[in-house]
């Protein structure tokens, strides 16, 4: 993904926050020279050697599936809240332009089976239903409808290899034309007002320093 420095995101804790909290990616691999793709959650983790994993599932009827055999190279799209940003709300007209966060995940898939499926797919319930005021726990599922269900999914793990993160927020305004673009977007939808709280989270950090922006 091409990201200007100025926009490029290398907190490593920030980075695992934004995926853990936008967690329904999108999931990009390569079948007969064709990109194909799916929507599906994935669940960030630690492999055994501590290194960090996407761990999901996709249908057993997906051709997808047929792309992962072999230690398959694959990529692992996050999109964040994005928004329109108008060039009236510059202190000086300038281009329109759009704001947005995005996370890409590159690494090597391999398929999971049996025990350490029915173990995954366990946690990535646990994970969307614990904040319920009923979680379900997958013992609570009928063991032979689970079976049913597990036969009908390919899961898999990812080896996180490459992470990129752009996080464009008008970094390269200056300070009264930052503020008067957060102050429009809260006014805007919540993709707008999410947009408009991270430049709110980093405005006080952008403008210590009282430096020029960027050309």
């Amino acid at each position: 993904m091409y990201i200007p420095r100025r926009y490029e995101e290398r907190d490593v804790e920030k980075i695992h926050a934004f995926i853990r909290e936008n967690s329904f990616a999108i999931l990009v691999s390569v079948m007969d020279g064709r990109p194909v793709a799916t929507h599906i959650p994935l669940l960030l983790e630690k492999d055994e050697q501590g290194r960090d994993v996407l761990v999901g599932h996709v249908s057993r009827g997906n051709e997808q599936k047929l792309s992962f055999d072999g230690g398959a190279k694959v990529l692992a799209i996050f999109p964040g809240p994005h928004a329109y940003v108008s060039p009236r709300w510059y202190t000086q007209i300038n281009v329109p332009t759009w704001n947005y966060i995005s996370v890409h995940v590159y690494g090597t898939l391999t398929v999971m089976e049996g025990d350490e499926l029915k173990a995954a797919l366990s946690r990535l319930v646990h994970n969307y239903e614990q904040h319920l005021p009923k979680p379900v726990e997958i013992g609570e599922i009928p063991e032979k409808q689970l079976a049913s269900e597990l036969r009908g999914i390919v899961g898999f793990r990812i080896l996180v290899e490459e992470v990129q993160a752009a996080y464009k927020l008008s970094q390269n305004r200056d300070e009264g034309s930052y503020h008067e673009v957060i102050r429009q977007l809260d006014g805007g939808d919540e993709t707008a007002r999410a947009v408009a709280g991270e430049m709110r989270d980093r405005g006080h950090e952008l403008f210590s320093s009282k430096k020029p922006p960027e050309k």
